[in-house]
């Protein structure tokens, strides 16, 4: 199976933030969609392993910052590879906050969702939340981030291979999981995240 087949797909790149227990944290994903109006409901899902998932759970509700097209690859990879269980990432940054106290950024950013969870169902790797939008604002007249564009322009492309060291494995840039081996099949895909090979970087001995 071609894993690159489901970069077709059309996601946005969203930041998802939650705060619980005095904690605030926020992720990437890309799985944010409507599912239903009048009461808009929406549905997300987030990797199980994921602290914000874990904030989610707690606070019961969400807000979702829909990321545009002006957004850096830095940004990205600050809140979407690194974990809040490892790093507090708005120790220097102050996050706006909604009405129900749940972070979300205003820079590099179109709109904001404020939701609360009705169900949630675990799929393994990631759980799917069903929610209800509370509330909503529109942030910049900018267009969202697809996950498309942000595969095809925003995302570094893997550097050369060294011709002269073989790596011992290989790590994955979204969660960190790593594989054992000198190469990795091209139809692998990550047991945590779901992602395939061209998120994984080499790892030297």
């Amino acid at each position: 199976m071609d894993n690159k087949a489901f970069y077709k797909l059309t996601y946005g790149v969203f930041l998802l933030g939650a705060s619980a227990d005095g904690r605030d944290n926020a992720c990437i994903t890309n799985t944010c969609i409507q599912v239903a109006s009048n009461p808009t409901r929406i549905a997300i899902a987030v990797i199980n392993t994921n602290f914000t998932c874990d904030l989610v759970k707690k606070a019961g509700r969400f807000a979702i910052t829909l990321l545009d097209d002006s957004v850096s690859f830095d940004t990205i990879k600050f809140f979407g590879m690194q974990s809040g269980r490892n790093v507090d990432k708005f120790e220097y940054l102050t996050p706006s906050k909604d009405a129900w106290g749940m972070p979300y950024i205003e820079w590099s950013a179109c709109a904001v969702l404020s939701a609360k969870v009705l169900e949630q169902i675990d799929l393994g790797s990631h759980t799917l939340f069903i929610a209800e939008v509370e509330d909503a604002k529109v942030l910049s007249a900018n267009a969202p981030l697809t996950y498309a564009d942000y595969q095809s322009r925003l995302k570094p492309k893997p550097a050369p291979k060294a011709e002269d060291k073989k790596p011992k494995a290989w790590r994955c840039r979204i969660c960190g999981y790593v594989y054992e081996g000198e190469t990795i099949p091209a139809d692998f895909t990550c047991p945590l995240c779901g992602h395939g090979p061209d998120d994984f970087e080499p790892v030297y001995a």
